[in-house]
């Protein structure tokens, strides 16, 4: 299936672990205002916030409901996630698709919209099996946005830099940005924003199916496929900037923005809303670089976001209604007006306002053979969180040993895999 082909039926990260912080919704509880629809919301900054707040406000005008957003910042959304579920949760909230879904689908947390479904039209059945567990759909898709390499034009064009195609000429670029005084762009306080780049290494190394297969936790992590991964990594650390596990992804976007780095791995958004809006046509990628010519480029990174109603929910109805509209080809419309850094993924949706980099991020995912979710998004989020977050960061500050650190995933991946998801 093509990936133009899979979005028609298919179509950011969790944080490092800290002490919890609990999410609280305010809802009415049970024979309270059924007018009232309670949304958890991890749209913290403030280009998707007040896009969502759009599309919201057009749901209140339409419906004489109120919808009451509750938002947490995103980090601290994530990592607190199941207690909140396990609480006193939103009638509604902002969640991802494919394996975070099903897995809390699992759990019990979650309230069937199947027939929620039967009034949508423009989702192919790939995307529907992306919202689907058990048979049954738990989550309404609203957007997708691709991970690349993303740069600014004009400093290409200044400095005379090329966009490389193959791993050699990435670290060949890389290089001669160094050279100038122009660091890559890197990042992981938040504890997601270097999965982006292990799972690309990956997938053109070692090919999508086996990068999967890795995820599921049917692969050693032993296994010198990997440990290749952080070899070829090791090879682009000394070009990037300094302090990662200190800089957060806005730091990092705000750093692309003021020339003060040359090119990042990053999701569109990311870059995106750390651009001033007159700027922003200033933002370019390319496809992250072909490292085994057996694979190529063929996979890409591209997330989709979207909503979920709670099993805790206290106004299911309302819930359901609200998800109807949040559904709907115009909803997106509305979203994408106001934060044109995703992609809409209702087949009815207008693109004909499409900025340039809208319209380059849907060729780049049309032309791709497979798509990947995000490492924290294609695995157990206890493993995503518990294992992988520290992994990571282990490997940045001391990327030397690499034989200690997939030895110690292995371990901690046997453990929590042999689990019950339950």
């Amino acid at each position: 299936m093509s990936r133009r082909n899979l979005l028609r039926g298919t179509a950011i990260g969790a944080g490092a672990l800290t002490l919890p912080v609990l999410l609280t919704a305010c809802g009415d509880g049970p024979g309270g205002n059924k007018n009232q629809i309670s949304m958890g919301s991890n749209a913290s900054d403030a280009v998707p916030k007040k896009a969502f707040q759009a599309a919201f406000d057009a749901y209140e005008k339409k419906s004489k409901k109120t919808v009451k957003v509750n938002t947490t910042e995103h980090n601290e959304f994530q990592q607190n996630i199941t207690r909140y579920l396990r609480g006193t949760p939103d009638d509604v909230f902002m969640w991802f698709a494919g394996y975070r879904m099903q897995y809390f689908a699992e759990k019990g947390l979650l309230t069937d919209v199947s027939d929620v479904w039967e009034s949508f039209s423009g989702f192919s059945d790939a995307l529907k099996d992306q919202s689907t567990h058990d048979g049954k759909q738990y989550f309404v898709p609203y957007y997708y946005y691709p991970w690349a390499v993303f740069h600014r034009k004009s400093l290409f064009d200044q400095r005379g830099y090329e966009q490389a195609k193959n791993w050699d000429e990435f670290i060949a670029l890389a290089k001669k940005m160094s050279k100038d005084g122009i660091p890559v762009a890197f990042c992981d306080k938040d504890g997601w924003p270097a999965m982006g780049t292990f799972d690309y290494i990956n997938m053109r190394l070692n090919g999508y199916d086996f990068h999967k297969s890795l995820m599921a936790g049917k692969e050693a992590w032993t296994d010198n496929k990997v440990k290749k991964v952080f070899d070829l990594w090791r090879e682009l650390m000394p070009y990037y900037q300094k302090g990662a596990l200190g800089r957060t992804w806005e730091e990092a976007g705000q750093g692309l923005q003021k020339r003060r780095t040359g090119m990042a791995v990053f999701g569109m958004p990311h870059p995106g809303q750390q651009f001033p809006e007159n700027e922003r046509d200033d933002i370019d990628f390319f496809a992250f670089p072909e490292i085994d010519p057996e694979f190529g480029q063929d996979a890409v990174e591209a997330p989709i976001d979207g909503f979920l109603v709670a099993k805790k929910s206290k106004n299911v109805d309302g819930a359901k209604d609200l998800l109807k509209w949040l559904g709907t080809p115009k909803a997106e419309e509305i979203y994408l007006a106001g934060d044109p850094n995703n992609v809409a993924v209702n087949e009815g949706a207008d693109t004909a306002k499409y900025t340039p980099l809208q319209k380059k991020s849907a060729e780049l995912v049309g032309k791709a053979k497979q798509i990947s979710q995000f490492l924290d998004r294609d695995t157990r989020p206890d493993f995503a969180q518990t294992v992988m977050i520290k992994a990571l960061q282990d490997f940045i500050g001391n990327p030397k040993d690499v034989d200690g650190l997939v030895n110690s995933i292995e371990r901690q991946k046997k453990d929590i895999f042999s689990q019950a998801v339950s």
